[in-house]
């Protein structure tokens, strides 16, 4: 795979991640690598924090039931981030039913929910995928509110790969 052309904002974000994505029409130009997957790029999609989600607060926030449906944003937010999304990965299949814009940290292990950094269009398809990373996500949650791991450790679990998130942490 080749590196195509990238229109970059504020910081080296991505023009649509930094907040001009209304300004104008979405890039056509695929600027991610779909050889990271069942994870996203790094570089398209590090992952951020919520910083109201700490150790100190996680009895308040995330290990609240029906917490994260409080912060989570709206499809008319994240449904333009998926489509500039699916162009920038270059997926083949455009159908926006196909992804789920995902947080790549989970609302509940403190994700930001609405940081394009932290959005992306994750396949449904293909294995792992989506539908299983919500398990571990949960999992993993579950351990955290447990005092079984700290939210630092999962969090780096879970960014550096969901995948091994459950085995790096020894539970479930």
């Amino acid at each position: 795979m080749t590196a195509a052309a990238v229109t970059v904002g504020l910081a080296g974000i991505p023009a649509y991640a930094a907040g001009t994505m209304a300004a104008g029409p979405l890039s056509t130009t695929a600027s991610c690598f779909q050889v990271y997957l069942p994870l996203p790029d790094p570089a398209c999609t590090p992952g951020a924090k919520n910083p109201d989600v700490t150790q100190s607060t996680i009895g308040s926030t995330i290990c609240v039931s029906g917490w994260t449906a409080t912060i989570r944003p709206s499809t008319s937010y994240t449904n333009g981030l998926k489509q500039q999304g699916i162009i920038d990965y270059g997926y083949s299949d455009t159908s926006m039913s196909d992804y789920e814009e995902d947080h790549f940290l989970p609302l509940e292990l403190g994700g930001a929910p609405k940081d394009p950094r932290n959005l992306w269009p994750e396949p449904h398809a293909g294995s792992p995928n989506s539908y299983s990373k919500d398990s571990v996500e949960n999992a993993v949650k579950k351990a955290v509110c447990a005092h079984q791991v700290t939210l630092s450790a999962a969090q780096t679990a879970m960014l550096n790969n969901w995948t091994t998130a459950k085995s790096v942490l020894g539970i479930g």
